[in-house]
């Protein structure tokens, strides 16, 4: 059997990425969103879910190339004096492996981002990264291990399928069969801990570009079991979304979740 589940990210981090999302469930066919608790339009994001009880909502851990909910005294070794986390993907992957006073650190802003979502009164319905963070090894392992204290039963696996993406019109290259490789380890932790998982997601090679053409087409594709399909929607490109994601088409993407059909067309696969 083939189940997806239709999902958005980054609630939170602007009014146009909230209004899409909620716009994409109320008259779509978007089924969840993951929060960005420490995001400047987080509290409009939480007033939305608040008034959409069907909206599944997730936690969209930030730890890389966003805001932390902890101050900078607290984690000085993860974010600068505004509290942000750096962009280097890289070098932040080695120092939360390797460093230990680091880890404290993350363990502490992982904590806090948690109980920030959990003070919202909102039911934690799944957790992944920003950036796909979780499938950094220490990051997951803390991710399953906190949110647990917290509820959680369910993460995003970004396992892209190279075979399906072939199908589909993309031919997938080494980094992205390297990385679906990877995601086994994340699958293995996440299957030790008791949490769901999706078996398969897409979004990545077509990340901020998911247009109707593509996902109708890759609807026609689908492997059998669950698969999640995450997207990056938002009213219009502001000028936050214009900085962090240049080239993303983020209202094509709204129009592709506002298409009704998609779900008319799961029922007929």
């Amino acid at each position: 059997m083939k189940r997806v589940i239709f999902s958005a990210d980054d609630f939170g981090l602007t009014p146009a990425v909230n209004e899409a999302i909620e716009r994409a469930h109320r008259e779509g066919v978007l089924d969840q969103a993951s929060l960005m608790v420490a995001g400047a339009a987080a509290e409009d994001a939480v007033r939305r879910a608040r008034a959409m009880p069907s909206l599944r909502v997730g936690l969209h851990l930030v730890v890389i190339e966003g805001p932390a909910v902890s101050p900078p005294a607290e984690i000085p070794d993860l974010v600068d004096a505004a509290g942000q986390f750096p962009s280097d993907q890289a070098r932040l992957g080695f120092r939360y492996f390797f460093r230990r006073g680091v880890r404290r650190q993350l363990a502490h802003e992982i904590r806090a981002q948690f109980a920030a979502f959990a003070a919202t009164g909102l039911m934690l319905d799944h957790a992944n990264a920003h950036k796909h963070m979780q499938l950094h090894p220490t990051v997951g392992r803390m991710m399953i291990e906190i949110g647990r204290e917290f509820g959680l039963r369910a993460i995003r696996v970004p396992a892209e399928p190279p075979a399906t993406l072939a199908r589909a019109g993309t031919r997938a290259g080494l980094g992205d069969r390297a990385l679906y490789a990877w995601c086994r380890l994340l699958r293995h932790q996440a299957r030790a801990a008791g949490m769901i998982t999706n078996d398969h997601c897409f979004g990545l090679a077509w990340s901020g570009h998911m247009t109707r053409e593509r996902v109708r087409r890759l609807l026609e594709h689908l492997p059998d079991g669950v698969s999640e399909i995450y997207f990056h929607p938002a009213t219009e490109q502001d000028r936050v979304l214009a900085r962090l994601m240049p080239g993303y088409e983020p209202a094509a993407e709204l129009a592709t979740l506002l298409d009704r059909g998609l779900r008319d067309q799961l029922r007929v696969a």
